[in-house]
């Protein structure tokens, strides 16, 4: 017998660790594949596992699936025709939850005890709207919001019959402060409830955060109210509001339109300069431009392209529960240690996913790069983007009212809360004209 003595090297004739952690991992995924089973946990004979799926109530007595309908045996199913049961289910729930939260919503802006609301959810529940206007604000630009509502948004009544007869929606946009109940989030409520026009979003402010919150808002606003067009605008610009609604309704019949001044703008790799672009390798050599895009004052999308964000958004969320439910579905013998063994490559998966929709620098970019390779029909309006005076005023005064109106070079109205009247007085079409605009002729509500 050879035996070491303690000076020598053990290693020489050991495996090395990491490699014999390999062979052991990789004997025991070559015995997962062969013998197509995990251990097995003894099954306690007799004792039902049930499961409720509408009127329906399946009973397992030792993995066969039994169907019973208010009482009544209908026979055994197999796993698979579960699985398919209880997805169906999934899927109507979550259809469900989406009307409901649609009326919800609808309810308690109508009438806060909700009286009115409860009688009326039918009509909720079928109400198709022209187009809902999201105007991006931050904690800071209080001013700015009042300057917004005393021209071109209208107030109080005026808004409430501007959503009831015409079908536009327009609120301010904003999420949350980092510190979650603090000075800034106590500020904004008190705001709302002196106004009422603000939809909170489930994100945290920021600048560098504005395509999260793009993607945050669209989603969010497909989800409360069903628009046949969902736009975004900054609190520093002018809009005609009449003009842009005559300006979509010339595309309401189209399916996936993106609607914007387009622009090709060059893509920025010197750090610390305004909009710079971390990811400015991907777009080729330097001095290279952006794809071609909407400018981010205002931008608008039709439903399907909303739905797709709100797809996506929602898509780790819808993933977790068709996952749940394929666990479910292998794991029929309930064998606790096959799910311990999917719980890394559900957590790995989650993570790969988290963020779909890829997130630039800049938002508007981010928009425009989530419809590349979809079959979007990019419309370049350039009603959408005029300077102001006298710029806006000239073309006014030709007849072709402007639907927005900004300074370029401050990528909004320089002095947005001082000149905004201004602009307001001598771009702002005439006092009746949203009123009587035919675009709400074609207005339609779902039978």
């Amino acid at each position: 017998m050879f035996v070491k003595s303690r000076g020598e090297h053990a290693s020489k004739h050991v495996l090395p660790k990491n490699l014999a952690l390999l062979l052991c991992f990789a004997s025991f995924c070559a015995g997962m594949f062969f013998s197509n089973r995990t251990w097995m946990v003894p099954d306690a004979k007799g004792i039902p596992w049930t499961s409720r799926i509408g009127g329906k109530q399946f009973v397992d007595y030792d993995r066969n699936i039994v169907v019973k309908n208010e009482g009544n045996s209908s026979g055994d199913i197999s796993g698979s025709q579960h699985s398919i049961l209880t997805m169906d289910k999934a899927i109507s729930d979550l259809e469900i939850k989406l009307m409901a939260s649609r009326a919800e919503h609808e309810t308690i802006q109508k009438d806060p005890t909700m009286s009115e609301g409860v009688k009326n959810i039918e009509s909720i529940l079928k109400r198709n709207y022209f187009m809902v206007i999201g105007i991006n604000t931050a904690f800071s630009s209080r001013k700015r919001r009042d300057s917004v509502r005393a021209t071109w948004m209208p107030q109080a009544e005026k808004r409430k019959k501007l959503e009831e007869e015409k079908g536009i929606i327009i609120r301010f946009v904003i999420g949350h402060s980092s510190t979650s109940g603090g000075i800034l989030d106590k500020a904004i409520e008190a705001e709302e409830k002196v106004h009422g026009d603000f939809l909170r979003l489930q994100h945290v402010e920021g600048y560098l955060e504005l395509s999260a919150k793009t993607k945050t808002y669209f989603a969010t606003a497909v989800s409360w109210w069903d628009a046949e067009f969902y736009v975004k605008v900054d609190d520093d610009i002018h809009v005609n509001l009449a003009t842009l609604g005559v300006a979509l309704a010339r595309h309401r019949k189209k399916p996936r339109v993106y609607i914007g001044c387009m622009k090709s703008g060059p893509v920025l790799a010197r750090k610390g300069v305004k909009y710079h672009e971390p990811e400015y390798w991907k777009f080729g050599e330097v001095g290279n431009k952006y794809f071609r895009h909407a400018t981010g004052q205002l931008y608008a999308i039709s439903k399907d392209l909303a739905t797709y964000i709100f797809i996506n958004q929602k898509l780790v969320q819808l993933l977790n529960e068709a996952l749940v439910l394929v666990v479910r579905c292998m794991c029929s013998n309930r064998s606790s240690n096959f799910i311990y063994l999917l719980v890394p490559p559900v957590i790995i998966v989650m993570l790969c996913l988290r963020n779909l929709l890829h997130k630039y620098a800049n938002e508007d970019v981010s928009l425009g790069a989530w419809f590349i390779g979809l079959d979007v029909e990019h419309v370049d309006d350039r009603r959408l983007c005029c300077g102001t005076p006298p710029d806006c005023e000239w073309k006014a005064q030709a007849g072709n009212i402007c639907a927005a109106s900004f300074d370029w070079r401050c990528s909004g109205i320089c002095r947005s809360v001082e000149r905004i009247v201004e602009v307001h007085e001598r771009c702002g079409e005439d006092k009746n004209a949203l009123w009587s605009a035919n675009f709400v002729q074609t207005m339609r509500t779902s039978s």
